[in-house]
């Protein structure tokens, strides 16, 4: 079945359709109802899109802020004192020791890549919302 019978088909539909408003009153209350309800959907979207686009400007700021104050730590300390000292000295802690710098900084650049992918995820959730409310 191709897509014009498909249409004249429908059309056929709503043309054999014939609506009966018998009492107007009741009929233009339910109508009344119904476009109260749409609105409703349509003020909470648009509160939830607000909220998102805060949430997202609020994690902006705050990584931002906290990458620098790493990254600002991590520059002043010294290169050779190590960020981690343990009183037992056993292989594994004393290899973790020497090479703490390393570690910390790929375990912060993933949380950063985290963190970004994360808010992408969020903008793109927000743009869908926003198309599917026009």
């Amino acid at each position: 079945m191709s897509m014009m019978e498909k249409d004249k088909e429908l059309e056929e539909l709503f043309l054999a359709q014939k609506p009966k408003f018998d009492d107007k009153a009741q009929f233009m209350e339910r109508l009344t109802k119904r476009l109260d309800a749409v609105e409703y959907i349509k003020q909470y979207q648009e509160v939830t899109l607000r909220r998102y686009k805060m949430a997202i400007a609020v994690t902006f700021v705050v990584g931002v802020i906290s990458g620098a104050t790493a990254i600002g730590f991590l520059l002043t300390t010294p290169a050779d004192v190590p960020l981690f000292t343990f009183k037992v000295q056993t292989s594994f802690l004393l290899w973790f020791a020497e090479n703490s710098r390393i570690i910390v900084t790929t375990a912060m650049s993933l949380f950063v890549t985290l963190g970004v992918i994360s808010i992408y995820d969020n903008v793109l959730d927000i743009l869908r919302m926003r198309t599917n409310m026009t």
